[in-house]
């Protein structure tokens, strides 16, 4: 359920990099394709493209906000977390912040310290026109 995942692409991005452990990193970090990390990142995570996979193993460690379109946790972040398209939360993740996600898997011992946000963004057909009242969307989204 919690494997890592590489994917065949031909764009080069199924590549995937690694952050060790002892390796610690101070700043925004801004990725593409697939990032591990087993270290430590004190700053915002930043991914580029809608297929980007970000996974803290149970080393890792993140002390900042995470904008990624699919996040696996298994260790340690301290923020708010973005997950545009799916969040699964390890047996070892332990979670300090917000976490904001479309898909969410969670296993048993998983830890979330925050509110947690499912995101629903309305396709473009259920969208409002101009002429509907902005309350007509609300009424056209499930909860």
């Amino acid at each position: 359920m919690f494997n890592r995942r590489r994917t065949d692409r031909t764009d080069g991005s199924s590549d995937t990099s690694l952050i060790a452990r002892g390796t610690v990193i101070r700043g925004d970090l801004r990725f593409s394709g697939a990032l591990h990390l087993d270290g430590r990142i004190e700053g915002t995570v930043l991914a580029d493209g809608e297929d980007a996979v970000f996974t803290v193993s149970e080393y890792g460690q993140v002390q900042g906000d995470i904008h990624v379109p699919h996040v696996i946790v298994n260790g340690s972040v301290q923020g708010d977390i973005h997950a545009g398209e799916r969040l699964e939360l390890a047996p070892l993740a332990r979670i300090t912040g917000d976490v904001h996600y479309r898909t969410l898997e969670m296993a048993g011992g998983a830890q979330v310290n925050g509110r947690m946000s499912h995101r629903v963004e309305p396709s473009a057909r259920e969208l409002p026109s101009p002429a509907q009242p902005d309350a007509e969307l609300d009424d056209a989204v499930p909860a």
